[in-house]
């Protein structure tokens, strides 16, 4: 380990150190007594806490246990409800040389949804270890010898972990182009991938991160996003470590429950970076009461991180009107736009910045063109920015199919190049190859990473106009399902916001439009023919499409990813086998679906790929 003095850097950066081995290293020796993180009980009172010291004491004994199990580039499996048990566990794999796998935790009463992808990534992963609490091992034991994964495992409770273990540990020389951790992207259980990150992706891109998000030695965060996912991982638990600034830890199921609680503790703990995905900040809109809005103080959010999903511009303007009164600023707003492939963001709104949205002529965007709408125009499509490149990370807008570069007011495939951007997936080296190693086909120009992602560069500002797979083609015209799906959940006060998929489905050889929707919870006497009509109505007037069927479904039916992404393809799959749960249905041709849900044989075997493991 590279040896860095107090007079070599300054202890608001660490762009000295090539590892977060040795910085967390640093922080312990000269910053021992600093407290890095709190955790929220139920998002509200203070609980325990960890400073550097206690964080680099826990983190020795954990990785000296470790290496009693010779685990250096051995994979582990890290399997914890949200807090700070989690952090010291993936700090003490670091601290091993063992790559750190955080995985969503089994929860009671849903093993039998949630196992199956655990057990689809211990055996991509070949994972030979799982660190865990006592709470999670009693949990799951009964499983045990039903799944051979979790058999060829060994389970470590490291809440039993004996802390004098930290004196025998052996620093492991762990170099910058070693793995630091896989992060298994959302999907399908029966394909989870696992990117490889290096602690050189990290370093770099959190070096990236101070800069662009504005982080100072007085930033104070709040985290509530899970662990397992990038966003939750990397500006929730690792920015503020690198940063040396304090972070407050809440558990997700502690905001779903009162979203009250995340813009509390913002206000308590005068909180400058917290972020959350879209429908984060309708959550707040929607359940915060008057009474509890006048008790905050908002004006110290100065940076307030808004991806993971579509943004809703609509969401943000409501946020918006409903807590400026609480001192909410409209440039606070910091919408941005990553992927765990490329550690986390590729761009990101400035704080300094005004959000940027843009109306466009939805005819125009339908055929891939960026036309922007005119005054008089009575339906526009209203597309969020999410910010400029993060410093100089590469941007090129291609085209999907060509792999030559769009023009200027085109919508294509955005591809990034940029030291972040991860070493590949897990043991698949071809899909590597396509995915992390793509060129330019007219000038050579790469390697890139092809994202997935659709959108068009507008004066510098990165668009996001969908996802390439979830794609709905009718008569050659493209049309976004998010925004679809937008319009629907505008359509009646009893349907679940961020809880309905639109996809397409082939009728007679012709592509038709199926809405699949959430009612609320607790909604009595529901006219559901008003419902369906309503929906039917306002898709027609605003996407100028024609509905082939509406499903209204019960609550949780809608398929969702571990990071809250909808799920189409699998709700496609769920209405073809006819397996969901039904509220109330309409079709344009009652026979043709009856006919689709008798198919169910056939289509199982997909629906099957969708939910579980081969």
């Amino acid at each position: 380990m590279n040896t860095v003095t107090p007079s070599d850097i300054d202890s608001s950066t660490a762009q000295n150190f090539s590892t977060l081995v040795e910085l967390l290293r640093w922080r312990a020796l000269q910053q021992p007594e600093k407290v890095a993180y709190t955790f929220l009980i139920d998002g509200k009172k203070e609980g325990s806490q960890l400073t550097y010291a206690q964080l680099d004491r826990q983190a020795r004994a954990i990785a000296a246990l470790l290496q009693q199990h010779n685990a250096r580039g051995e994979r582990a499996l890290l399997l914890y409800p949200q807090g700070l048990e989690v952090i010291a566990a993936f700090c003490g794999c670091l601290y091993a040389g063992t790559i750190a796998i955080p995985v969503p935790p089994p929860e009671a009463g849903r093993l039998k949804r949630t196992l199956p992808r655990l057990q689809a990534i211990a055996k991509d992963a070949q994972a030979s270890l799982v660190l865990t609490t006592s709470g999670i091992l009693s949990l799951v034991e009964e499983y045990d010898e039903k799944i051979p994964e979790f058999q060829a495992m060994s389970w470590i409770d490291t809440e039993q972990v004996d802390l004098s273990l930290a004196e025998t540990w052996q620093d492991p020389a762990v170099t910058s182009d070693m793995l630091a951790y896989l992060q298994y992207t959302s999907g399908s259980t029966s394909t989870p991938k696992g990117v490889m990150l290096s602690h050189s992706n990290v370093m770099f891109h959190s070096a990236n991160l101070q800069k662009a998000c504005g982080y100072t030695p007085d930033s104070v965060t709040v985290a509530w996003m899970p662990y397992f996912h990038d966003y939750g991982l990397v500006e929730g638990l690792i920015q503020p470590l690198y940063n040396g600034i304090p972070c407050y830890v809440m558990s997700p199921f502690a905001f779903i429950k009162r979203p009250f609680h995340w813009l509390q503790a913002i206000s308590r703990y005068k909180v400058t970076h917290s972020q959350g995905p879209n429908f984060a900040y309708d959550q707040c809109v929607r359940r915060i009461t008057p009474e509890q809005r006048a008790t905050l103080d908002l004006s110290s959010w100065r940076a307030a991180g808004n991806a993971a999903e579509p943004i809703n511009p609509q969401v943000m303007e409501s946020f918006y009107e409903t807590f400026a009164p609480s001192g909410f600023q409209w440039n606070a707003f910091c919408p941005a736009y990553g992927l765990a492939e490329a550690t986390l963001l590729v761009s990101f709104s400035a704080q300094t910045a005004t959000p940027v949205l843009c109306n466009l002529d939805p005819a125009a965007l339908e055929k891939n063109r960026i036309v922007p709408a005119s005054k008089d125009q009575d339906i526009v499509r209203t597309v969020v920015g999410c910010g400029t490149k993060v410093c100089d990370t590469k941007i090129a807008i291609v085209h999907p199919e060509k792999f030559t570069r769009c023009a200027a007011d085109e919508v294509g495939e955005i591809w990034v190049s940029d030291p972040s951007v991860a070493h590949g997936y897990w043991q698949r080296p071809e899909e590597s190859e396509r995915t992390f190693r793509a060129r330019i086909a007219d000038t050579g120009e790469g390697p890139f990473l092809r994202t997935g992602d659709l959108g068009f560069l507008k004066d510098g500002e990165l668009f996001i106009t969908g996802r390439i797979k979830d794609l709905i083609i009718i008569r050659g015209t493209n049309h976004y399902p998010q925004d679809i799906e937008w319009t629907v959940q505008e359509s009646h006060a009893a349907l679940r916001p961020e809880h309905g998929a639109a996809f397409s489905v082939m009728v007679n050889g012709e592509e038709r439009l199926v809405i699949v929707q959430e009612v609320e919870r607790h909604t009595q006497n529901l006219d559901t023919n008003e419902v369906m009509g309503a929906i039917r109505q306002v898709v027609s007037e605003q996407h100028e499409l024609q509905v082939y069927a509406v499903v209204l479904v019960k609550p949780g039916s809608i398929l969702k990813t571990s990071s809250g992404k909808i799920q189409r393809q699998g709700c496609r799959a769920a209405f073809l086998a006819g397996s969901l749960d039904v509220v109330a249905d309409w079709s344009e041709n009652p026979q043709a679906t009856a006919k689709f849900q008798s198919l169910k044989g056939e289509v199982e075997s997909l629906l099957q790929k969708v939910q579980t493991p081969k």
